[in-house]
């Protein structure tokens, strides 16, 4: 953990605007830059949502200093080979403000639906870190020769170089295997809870626990090493509930996600209470965790905008 904490740094997922349109779309991004927010993302899924790399051009263009993330681009969509020029083209067009997020793909319905094969979370992780090594050797300049498992590549030259020298790559997820490979490769690490099912549901409760985040924790540090103190930790937060019946809420929310009270108001994937009281939690969670960057729903931003206003660089 770093021995001075970070600033917290806030994303916004922004995916499914309430609004789908140009000037819409360019008045959200600059609302999240004029809040202090550090970071706009979007997912990449192949349900009702935009696709990343064209929205987050757009973002860039209508603002000056915020950050545009993919949280995260499936890489079964994508041969790393496209991905890195899309990636160092978004860089560069932004003036160096892209964050790449990497991730092996969990959410069943779009490749049922896309007549994509969901081969098993083992080889898809395995194909990830053959992804990540090349896309890292495209940006460095020097000519790329690969030949690995699942990918090929013969002295191939990524062009354009991306402004950023590393251009920062986010990884994260719930599993060992991937968050080790997190530990391994990336500059931020994601945290979220484990969806072996493929759904967001009660049943990814009890992995979303202050005690399954230490552990957690403990395999990006392994595999980490000498690098851990980097790294920027970041987590995803699931829900927000901005209330002055704090403990009311958690006891009538809880259950629904198969934890205890004290365990959901415990847990870094969601935020109960008054904006003082959700400010100082995730205050002691970056004492604890080293968690500094903080990604929110679109949906509860408006609730999160005195935390923002508080902590925002902090």
């Amino acid at each position: 953990m770093p021995s001075h904490p970070r600033p917290f740094r806030f994303g916004v997922q922004c995916s499914s605007p309430p609004e789908v349109d140009a000037r819409s779309w360019a008045a959200l991004a600059r609302r999240l830059e004029d809040l202090g927010v550090h970071r706009m993302t979007v997912s990449d899924h192949l349900d009702d949502q935009l696709a990343p790399i064209a929205s987050l051009m757009a973002a860039a263009d209508a603002t000056t200093t915020l950050r545009l993330g993919a949280l995260v681009l499936c890489n079964d969509y994508r041969h790393p080979v496209v991905m890195a020029k899309e990636a160092a083209t978004l860089d560069v067009l932004s003036d160096g403000r892209f964050e790449l997020g990497l991730g092996a793909g969990w959410m069943t319905s779009d490749y049922l639906q896309a007549g994509i094969p969901f081969d098993p979370a083992p080889e898809r992780i395995a194909r990830l870190e053959e992804a990540i090594t090349i896309v890292r050797g495209l940006f460095s300049g020097e000519p790329v020769t690969f030949a690995g498992d699942h990918y090929r590549v013969d002295g191939m030259t990524g062009s354009p170089a991306p402004r950023q020298s590393p251009l920062p790559l986010l990884v994260g997820g719930g599993g060992r295997k991937v968050l080790e490979l997190a530990g391994r490769h990336a500059d931020i690490v994601g945290l979220n809870p484990r969806l072996p099912g493929g759904v967001i549901d009660a049943s990814v409760g009890p992995d979303a626990t202050a005690a399954a985040t230490e552990r957690k924790l403990g395999w990006v540090r392994a595999a980490a090493g000498d690098r851990f103190a980097e790294l920027e930790i970041q987590t995803r937060i699931h829900l927000v509930a901005i209330t002055d019946d704090r403990r009311g809420t958690a006891d009538a929310l809880a259950e629904g996600f198969g934890l205890s009270p004290d365990e959901a108001l415990a847990s870094p994937h969601a935020l109960c209470g008054t904006p003082e009281q959700v400010a100082d939690d995730l205050e002691e969670r970056r004492e604890r965790f080293g968690i500094s960057a903080i990604g929110l729903s679109l949906g509860d931003l408006d609730a999160m905008e005195p935390v923002i206003a508080r902590l925002a660089g902090t």
